[in-house]
Order: structure tokens, then C-alpha cells, then sequence
């Protein structure tokens, strides 16, 4: 397969709803075949709960009146918010070749790439995936693969309130303290975060950079 072949559609659609876009997540892996481009679909959600499919309820610890649903990815639960870049990597493996490790090291070492340019210094746990800086998490994944293809993928926190995230474990950890971009002395937006993050991830996942937003 050419580079050119391997360049996937990016799309930006702003602050959307959780559960149309897991739903339509769904439905384009559900749709797609051999000939379909594969799409990176970069995004932030309004406040929401999600628990994982083994996700223990135990781990929220007090939602209040925020949403909580409950969906089809690995992993415990999260938070998802304004203020928080989310990238869904939709993604056929088996013809670029990769296994779900290797898309995971790619969305963390996109992460890491891009906040060296910072001089922030950010690290991997293979006990734990995400990306961590000085032990606070920065970035956390979470993964489904169906038909070799995947969905759902990384959350980068960049300007939040991070008060939610008090009220559960974090990907099922308890008291794992969670940081964002701001609070590492950083200020852009979403948006212009996914513009500065993509060629990382599309140079991680050895895709090519010619990869066209829409």
C-alpha cells in the first residue's frame, strides 16, 4: 500500500453529544469493508461518565448530576469534559498492519511527542496505559476492536475543570491525581491542540502526513 493510500481522513467536529458519536463510531466500523479510507475524528464532549465494559461501579464515586454511560470500550471509567481534546482513531489493523499494542504506544508516544515540544517532559506505564507527568495523568486511552477494526481511543486533558474527576477513580485507580495542559503552564485550545497533535499520531502510527482535514 502507498503512502498515499495510507493517508486517513481527519475531521474536527467540535463539542459534540457521548453517546450519537459512540453510536456512530459503531456504526461506520459496523459499515466499513477492505476499500473504506480509515478517519481519525478529533473532537471534545460535553461532561459525561463512561464506564468501560468490565468497568466496576465501585469506581464512581459520587457522579451527581453529571451523565453516566455505560459503553463498549476496555478500561474502567472516565471523564470526558469541555476543556478536553478526545481523538477517535477509527482505524482498520489488520491492513496497516499493527496490533493493539502497538495503536496504544502510538497515541501515547504522540502524546508525549507533542508536549516535548513544551519541554514537558511526559512517560508511558505499561501497568497503567495513558501518559503521565511527574505521576499526574495527562492522557488516558481506551480501546475497541471489532473486525480488525478499531474505535473510541484517547482522551488529552489540555484546559479543564478537573473537579470531576474527584468524584470517581480514575480508570479505576484510586487517588490518581489527573493534570492538564494549563495547569503544565500550556494554554491553546482543543483545536488547535488536534492541529498541532495529528502529525504526531499520523507519524507514531507510520500513516501518512498527507492526511486532509475535513
Amino acid at each position: 500500500m502507498s503512502d498515499d493510500d495510507r493517508a486517513p481522513i481527519l475531521k474536527w467536529l467540535g463539542r459534540v453529544d457521548y453517546e450519537p458519536t459512540w453510536r456512530a463510531m459503531q456504526s461506520f466500523t459496523d459499515a466499513r469493508d477492505v476499500t473504506t479510507c480509515d478517519e481519525i475524528w478529533f473532537l471534545e464532549h460535553p461532561p459525561v461518565f463512561t464506564l468501560g465494559l468490565n468497568g466496576k461501579a465501585e469506581h464512581l464515586l459520587a457522579p451527581g448530576e453529571i451523565p453516566v454511560v455505560r459503553i463498549d470500550r476496555g478500561g474502567q471509567v472516565t471523564y470526558h469534559g469541555p476543556g478536553q481534546l478526545v481523538v477517535y482513531p477509527l482505524l482498520d489493523l489488520r491492513r496497516l498492519k499493527l496490533g493493539v499494542r502497538d495503536l496504544v504506544m502510538a497515541l501515547e508516544n504522540a502524546v508525549i511527542n507533542t508536549v516535548a515540544e513544551w519541554r514537558i517532559h511526559a512517560e508511558a506505564r505499561r501497568d497503567a496505559p495513558g501518559v503521565y507527568v511527574d505521576g499526574t495523568k495527562l492522557a488516558s486511552i481506551g480501546l475497541r476492536i471489532r473486525r480488525g477494526c478499531t474505535y473510541h481511543g484517547l482522551a488529552f486533558n489540555v484546559a479543564m475543570d478537573l473537579a470531576p474527576f474527584n468524584r470517581i477513580n480514575p480508570c479505576g485507580y484510586q487517588g490518581l491525581q489527573v493534570t492538564d495542559l494549563s495547569n503544565l503552564g500550556v494554554t491553546l485550545t482543543t483545536e488547535q491542540l488536534a492541529k498541532r497533535f495529528a502529525p504526531k499520531l499520523l507519524a507514531a502510527l507510520r500513516m501518512s502526513l498527507q492526511a486532509q482535514w475535513m
